[in-house]
């Protein structure tokens, strides 16, 4: 019974740290429904608040329509009483009654009207500023969302190029190496084709007597040798 139990709260603790991840990754798409939402409700606050304002209105003409009657009504049983009209002038007095107590019901209605509707502005505009509110921060949270989202984008690009420097740089010095390892095979297929003349003629141009080339002692010797032979004998 413990180990199913046991089983039973692993589960129940897998489905909440899914639920959660489900909502953090949902979070700012909640957000904004939460947000439409409260805009929604404020909006019915506000056709109920035309609504008291409307129903207060007509309360208060039907207080003015009673005050007017009974003003009227009051002239008429003075009329009464001064024609000595005692009857009707206590028929006319009940009726003043009658409207006397419409009126302080009407004016009891019209007060809630007013106090609903005090009530209700007061309600929808802590309503507007707490919403308002909401809306900034929820802008200054998309937009730390939207500069991290760069930040990583950014980052992660970084690395990416930071390890395509490395193998480039890799690249370009295998190809230096090939190319110092192609350079010294020529070199050597080179002396290999001069041969041990080759060698030697290296040696004898090194040494400045390389045989066949001609040089200023040389050719002046030969000059003047050539001069000799062609001046007149006596």
């Amino acid at each position: 019974m413990g180990i199913f139990s046991n089983i039973v709260t692993a589960i129940r603790g897998a489905a909440t740290e899914v639920g959660e991840a489900i909502v953090d990754n949902q979070a700012m798409r909640i957000l904004d429904q939460e947000i439409r939402d409260a805009d929604a409700e404020l909006t019915k606050s506000k056709d109920a608040l035309v609504n008291l304002m409307a129903q207060k209105k007509l309360a208060g003409d039907k207080i003015a329509a009673l005050e007017r009657q009974i003003s009227e009504y009051e002239g008429y049983a003075m009329q009464a009483l001064n024609k000595g009209e005692e009857a009707l002038a206590t028929d006319i007095a009940n009726k003043i009654a009658e409207f006397e107590s419409e009126l302080t019901q009407e004016r009891e209605v019209a007060q809630n009207y007013a106090q609903a509707e005090t009530q209700t502005k007061r309600s929808i505009h802590q309503a507007e500023s707490n919403l308002k509110r909401l809306k900034q921060q929820v802008d200054t949270v998309k937009a730390t969302e939207s500069v991290q989202r760069a930040q990583t984008t950014i980052a992660a690009r970084h690395s990416g190029a930071t390890s395509s420097m490395s193998t480039a740089m890799s690249s370009l010095q295998r190809i230096k190496q090939n190319q110092a390892e192609q350079a010294a095979r020529i070199e050597a297929a080179n002396e290999l084709d001069q041969g041990p003349q080759g060698d030697f003629q290296s040696r004898l141009q090194a040494a400045g007597i390389t045989p066949g080339s001609a040089s200023g002692s040389s050719v002046l010797a030969r000059l003047q040798a050539n001069r000799t032979q062609a001046l007149p004998k006596e």
